[in-house]
């Protein structure tokens, strides 16, 4: 019996990811061993190859379940690796999965035209990205299941529940390219709400330029609210710095604490 490597559980049985193999494509060994190791810690058997080329050879040697490639490599990127995939009849079927940074809303039309079957969005959640997986893995046997009888529609498996969409091809590709629109609109600008943070609040706590200080007690202005403030308290408010007492070598001639006790 199949057991899902994953823990949300599937509506039927016959719904499981087919075994095999997941094939990663990443130049970046650190970044293609950090998905492996958590491919393989969810049940999942996972290769590695860091660029198109190598992923060729191993296509040429065996079938993988899935390929997960990220886009940009030297050579052959991820969109032509993807098309290689799909215009071959021993591996047109196999699902392929690109990791892309939203950069640009033209990325998902390049996506569709090479056939990739999803995107993920670096850098990603391990849960999110392990979902789509599973989306990905179980939509893929839907479809399969779905082609073979005479039923107008496709079946879709989405947040754990199967649902059976009919609809328009095109329908379905305006909605994909606007959602995908607005996600990188509100990507772009929590990057920088998150921009203008960080500035904000180096500035509130980073002193610089002039401070009008009491050439007599040493008070500093507060500019905010015109008060004469001490030196020690105006620190402490408009920085990082912590203020502790104790007296130089001068004071303590002065006051007469310099003095050993008898």
């Amino acid at each position: 019996m199949n057991t899902s490597p994953l823990s949300a559980p599937l509506p039927d049985e016959s719904l499981l990811p087919p075994a095999g193999r997941i094939l990663v494509v990443e130049d970046s060994q650190t970044q293609a061993m950090m998905l492996h190791n958590l491919l393989t810690s969810r049940g999942y058997l996972a290769d590695v190859v860091f660029s198109g080329p190598a992923a060729c050879d191993y296509l040429a040697r065996q079938c993988p379940a899935m390929v997960i490639s990220d886009i940009v490599m030297p050579g052959m990127d991820g969109y032509a690796l993807c098309r290689r995939i799909k215009n071959a009849p021993d591996t047109r079927a196999v699902p392929v999965i690109l990791l892309t940074t939203l950069s640009d809303v033209e990325d998902i039309v390049r996506g569709l035209d090479c056939g990739a079957d999803n995107f993920i969005v670096k850098p990603y959640d391990e849960e999110a990205l392990l979902a789509q997986i599973q989306y990905v893995l179980v939509n893929r046997r839907l479809r399969q299941v779905s082609s073979s009888s005479s039923t107008i529609g496709i079946d879709v498996f989405f947040a754990g529940k199967r649902h059976y969409i009919q609809t328009d091809r095109i329908q379905i590709l305006d909605l994909l390219l606007s959602t995908y629109d607005k996600v990188v609109r509100q990507y772009r600008e929590m990057e920088a709400l998150h921009r203008d943070l960080d500035q904000a609040h180096e500035e509130i706590r980073t002193l610089s330029g002039m401070l009008p200080m009491c050439a007599g007690c040493k008070k500093i202005r507060n500019e905010q609210n015109g008060q004469w403030e001490p030196l020690e308290k105006y620190l402490t408010d408009h920085s990082e710095a912590k203020v502790s007492h104790g007296m130089c070598p001068d004071c303590q001639k002065k006051f007469g604490w310099d003095n050993d006790p008898a």
